[in-house]
């Protein structure tokens, strides 16, 4: 797939299972033994695990919204800078909902292949989110 074709990939993945709230889409998107990589939030492989990922963010923030601020292509591999946002009315890792709304950025990098995503790693700050949530 053309690098144009695997930032399509993962700008779905922003746009339709982040911001439209739709985790099915994961199946498409990812391939059966995807593997994610990201300290904060353990998960298993393939895009049920990935779903596992995102939920809790919907539940904690029922607006929450992912902007991609940048895309860097590298071939099979694409690189997102993004910020998130949203406001806590859900509780979070036993964390109960603060109502406070927050701000946090990260940098999410995709390996493709085949048009899917096989692997990805995120680097977000969670301490600050933390730390904004009291």
């Amino acid at each position: 797939m053309s690098t144009e074709g695997n930032t399509a990939v993962v700008r779905r993945f922003f746009e339709e299972v982040c911001n439209g709230r739709n985790l099915a889409v994961a199946d498409e998107l990812f391939t059966a033994s995807h593997a994610y990589h990201d300290p904060f939030i353990p998960t298993g492989p393939g895009p049920e695990g990935m779903q596992q990922a995102i939920a809790p963010y919907h539940a904690a923030f029922s607006d929450a919204h992912w902007t991609v601020d940048e895309t860097i292509n590298a071939g099979d591999t694409i690189v997102t800078r993004w910020t998130g946002s949203g406001t806590n009315d859900g509780a979070l890792a036993g964390i109960p909902a603060t109502g406070k709304r927050v701000l946090v950025q990260g940098i999410w990098i995709h390996r493709l292949a085949g048009g899917k995503i096989v692997e990805s790693w995120n680097n977000w700050d969670n301490l600050g989110l933390l730390q904004q949530l009291g």
